[in-house]
């Protein structure tokens, strides 16, 4: 079986693209010959084509990168063609970013009228719903890999598309990579370099682009808890990270929030903290959350965050609106208390324990071969 995976750009950060590395390994496990169609990579060039189009912008880099891929079907290289992009034509299209229409329909309810009006006039923007659109009306298109039951509500709210295209497949995750016993590897160590008391509640919150992501509304939400000894881990990079430095100092939060930029290897923090927060605008999963859950943490999200579905409040973490700094506050306090996120770690465990690589790969091994 000749697999294409086509993603544009692939880094050793961001969701996306630590699952095309689990799923490599667990498709070419069982004899799947995987290729993967990209403009650049990092790290190893096997099993890599390079497709490049002449940069003249994003827009004009997106476009050309779609013709280049959609001339690639065209040949018949490949059995199937699953796509990380949106790209009419394709066999697969794994929804990573979600539906860009329920995105943009997030962002339009919290943008004023200037905001609103560069949404609907950017040509990114519109070329990217273009695109969307048309890809899911296309005849070619056999399956949606949706990586929550919100991404999966969202396309069939927005789009119409048919349920049964639609497959529900969790990212996978290294089960032993991310353990509880990563407390006991890094706890005490990290603290102590950070200047964090041992006793001290902790949490980590893991991702790039702070805007989506609710950085501003986590840093008002520690300003408001009751509990004036717990820090946060915020790892991740943005362009603007300058100015959530500047809101916690404003916030008299800013010896309680460690900016650590981002990181390869994010396991130690994890190990260093008592519990995960994510409370993000919107987004389609997070393999932050689900590294976090396997890590033992339970985790406060939002209802527009795709891995609300494996979060039973009180049990493995909470869930609130996004933007609510109330909420989040008093999420933040009731798992600041003594005892109360360690009383929640074998749940939090519990939760991902189906979701390995190996089990992912099995289930995107079954549904292409139902497609072919």
């Amino acid at each position: 079986m000749k697999i294409a995976i086509a993603r544009q750009k692939y880094t050793p950060f961001g969701g996306a693209e630590r699952f095309v590395a689990r799923a490599l390994d667990g498709l070419r496990a069982q004899g799947v010959e995987v290729t993967i169609i990209a403009r650049e990579w990092s790290g190893d060039a096997a099993g890599m084509l390079k497709v490049d189009p002449f940069y003249l912008g994003r827009t004009w880099r997106d476009v050309g990168f779609a013709h280049h891929v959609q001339r690639i079907i065209a040949a018949g290289r490949f059995d199937l063609v699953q796509s990380h992009e949106r790209i009419p034509g394709c066999h697969l299209f794994r929804a990573g970013d979600g539906a860009h229409a329920a995105w943009l329909a997030m962002r339009r309810r919290h943008e004023g009228w200037l905001g609103r009006l560069w949404l609907r006039l950017s040509p990114w923007h519109r070329y990217v719903l273009a695109a969307e659109t048309q890809m899911f009306r296309h005849p070619d298109l056999k399956a949606v890999i949706c990586i929550s039951q919100m991404v999966k509500d969202d396309i069939i709210r927005h789009y119409g598309v048919d349920a049964a295209k639609l497959h529900v497949i969790y990212n996978g995750l290294d089960l032993d990579a991310f353990h509880p016993d990563l407390a006991s590897r890094h706890r005490r160590e990290h603290r102590q370099r950070l200047g964090i008391p041992e006793d001290a509640p902790v949490f980590v919150f893991v991702g790039s682009g702070f805007a989506r992501k609710g950085v501003a509304t986590l840093i008002d939400a520690a300003a408001r808890m009751r509990n004036r000894d717990a820090h946060f881990l915020i790892v991740g990079k943005d362009k603007r990270g300058a100015r959530y430095a500047r809101q916690a100092q404003r916030a008299g939060v800013a010896g309680r929030c460690h900016f650590l930029g981002a990181q390869r290897d994010v396991r130690p923090f994890l190990g260093a903290a008592d519990a995960f927060v994510l409370p993000t605008w919107y987004e389609p999963l997070s393999n932050a959350v689900l590294e976090a859950l396997a890590s033992g943490l339970p985790a406060v999200v939002t209802k527009t965050c795709g891995a609300a579905d494996l979060i039973r409040p009180g049990e493995n973490g909470y869930v609130c609106d996004a933007g609510d700094v109330g909420a989040l506050a008093a999420h933040l306090d009731a798992l600041a208390m003594p005892g109360a996120a360690a009383a929640m770690r074998a749940a939090a465990r519990q939760s991902v324990a189906a979701l390995s690589a190996e089990a992912m790969a099995e289930r995107l091994i079954a549904l292409y071969r139902s497609l072919l």
